[in-house]
């Protein structure tokens, strides 16, 4: 039974919108990879075309889109994501994750390619 937290940004608005799913909905994103468009009505945004841009798992490893399969690997970075270097020239081995969501999987990063998604009216503050 996997659930995934589901992180959705905007880029016309620069806003982003968390929204939590569990089953049935998230076997649909079950096998897809990263770079795959998919429709937004599927997940509860009729009108909205969604990529997948990214995701961690439940230790916190991300995943790379040049890395095949949903397995995780040990290789060598010098730069992110997944490894942030603080002098030039500096690589360190560190564990990512392969491009497709698997069960293991528990963030999924999106953005919005066409559609406009709906963020709920925040009160306007008057000081």
């Amino acid at each position: 039974m996997p659930e995934f937290k589901l992180v959705i940004s905007d880029p016309k608005s620069g806003r982003a919108k968390q929204v939590t799913i569990g089953d049935p909905t998230s076997y649909n994103l079950i096998g897809l990879k990263i770079g795959d468009i998919i429709d937004g009505s599927s997940l509860g945004f009729p009108g909205v075309k969604l990529k997948i841009t990214g995701g961690s798992d439940k230790a916190g490893f991300p995943m790379l889109p040049y890395l095949p399969g949903g397995k995780k690997y040990r290789i060598l970075l010098s730069g992110p994501p997944g490894f942030r270097p603080t002098e030039k020239g500096l690589r360190r081995r560190k564990t990512v994750r392969g491009n497709v969501i698997t069960e293991d999987i528990v963030q999924i990063n999106m953005v919005v390619v066409e559609g406009e998604l709906k963020f709920e009216q925040e009160e306007e503050r008057q000081g």
